[in-house]
């Protein structure tokens, strides 16, 4: 799907040309969904890439080369910390070596030769990719864990945050009604709309039993178990819900933009990850001490209302929901505001050559100093061997001399 979608750009030369006649200035690309690196090059106009990683951190680190130490930083989607005991180490190297091994052997062998097929040139999926000029990462220090940037990754974490605004007139209302034991806010976000009966009936009947009024974001056959502390709505303004005083905590599948508003207004959160990222985006939050998880095929309805106990009753997980974000708003330009300013920059060098790292030129071996090492080896063996020869040289030379002084 992918490549036909690459095929129905590049091989349309009307298209293509028309593009040309624009004159871009610059190509904004997500490198999870290949192709815009490859619209650029036709173009020959620089491009930012802007995401929230890959798997595994591969294409950051094998494209952009970014350092990533498999001792501290974990792999992406590995739901690890940068506090790992000698058996995650030992996971987190076999699941970088894995990855590593599916990109070049796997992903890059087809895409390569497609890449220069269209740029009829050799080259490689990842040489294009590093191109990049900047690359803009979703997340900042109140997300990530320590760990070594380059000077053309650029942290923009939660640039679609913004204050809360007033409530609709009916849901004001709703929320204004929960007294002091305030509101919850409930979204597995927009692909995940629909539950099973019993799955659905379970989780209202858990949200029945807490004194906080509930607002739950929920497409699917209302719950027989539903109660009237909760109302289902087709959609909600997350944003403005997570910034109203009311809100004690926020039941989430994990999503890297709902995360983010929940960082913005200090608000804890359960963590019912799925899929993609989520796992590892309610790693973090567990990590920083903001969120709890629940295993979404496994918990049962006293395991949710023990949770939301936790994160409301237990005053660290506001404390710590609140110290994120002050760290998150303790910043001298807002991340919407770098994120304008980084492309704008490239716009006005045609670039940003000065900030790519010297690591794009080097073969993995040198990368790594293997060549280094093979020749301090190579010389270290070298003087062994020399020393023991000349060892057996000068004991046989005294040997002779012994053996002729005895023979006198």
């Amino acid at each position: 799907m992918n490549k036909a979608t690459c095929d129905s750009v590049v091989w349309n030369e009307e298209l293509m040309e028309m593009l040309r006649e624009a004159a871009f200035d610059i190509l904004l690309a997500d490198p999870l969904v290949l192709g815009g690196e490859l619209v650029a090059e036709k173009l020959g106009v620089p491009f930012v890439y802007t995401f929230r990683f890959s798997m595994g951190n591969t294409v950051e680190r094998l494209c952009g080369g970014l350092p990533a130490p498999p001792s501290y930083v974990p792999a992406s989607m590995g739901s690890l910390t940068d506090r790992m005991s000698f058996m995650e180490r030992m996971k987190n190297m076999f699941f970088y070596a894995l990855q590593d091994v599916l990109f070049h052997q796997v992903f890059c062998r087809e895409w390569n030769q497609y890449y220069s097929d269209v740029l009829g040139r050799p080259t490689t999926l990842c040489e294009t990719m590093g191109k990049a000029e900047m690359w803009l990462i979703r997340t900042y220090w109140d997300f990530e864990f320590p760990r070594p940037f380059l000077p053309n990754f650029e942290f923009v974490g939660g640039l679609h945050c913004k204050p809360a605004k007033p409530l609709p007139e009916e849901m004001e209302e709703f929320v204004q009604s929960s007294g002091e034991h305030g509101i919850v806010v409930f979204s597995l976000g927009s692909m995940i709309y629909n539950l099973t009966e019993e799955k659905s009936n379970m989780v209202a009947l858990a949200l029945s039993q807490i004194p906080q009024k509930v607002l739950w974001r929920y497409k699917g056959k209302k719950p027989e178990t539903l109660g009237p502390n909760t109302r289902i709505y087709d959609w909600i303004p997350q944003n403005d819900l997570l910034g109203h005083p009311k809100t004690k905590a926020f039941i989430t599948h994990g999503g890297t933009n709902g995360i983010y508003e929940a960082i913005y207004h200090g608000i804890p959160m359960v963590g019912i990850p799925i899929f993609a990222d989520q796992p590892d985006n309610i790693a973090h939050m567990k990590a920083k001490g903001m969120a709890v998880e629940l295993d979404f095929n496994t918990m049962q309805t006293q395991d949710l209302i023990d949770a939301l106990d936790m994160v409301i009753n237990n005053s660290s997980y506001k404390e710590n929901a609140v110290r994120l974000s002050e760290i998150h708003h303790d910043q001298p330009i807002k991340p919407l505001d770098r994120a304008v300013f980084w492309i704008e920059f490239v716009m006005r060098h045609k670039g940003a050559k000065h900030l790519r790292p010297a690591a794009h030129e080097l073969t993995w071996y040198q990368y790594h100093c293997l060549d280094v090492l093979a020749f301090l080896l190579i010389c270290a063996a070298a003087a062994v061997f020399i020393a023991v020869r000349c060892c057996l040289f000068c004991c046989k030379k005294c040997g002779r001399i012994v053996k002729k002084k005895k023979t006198e």
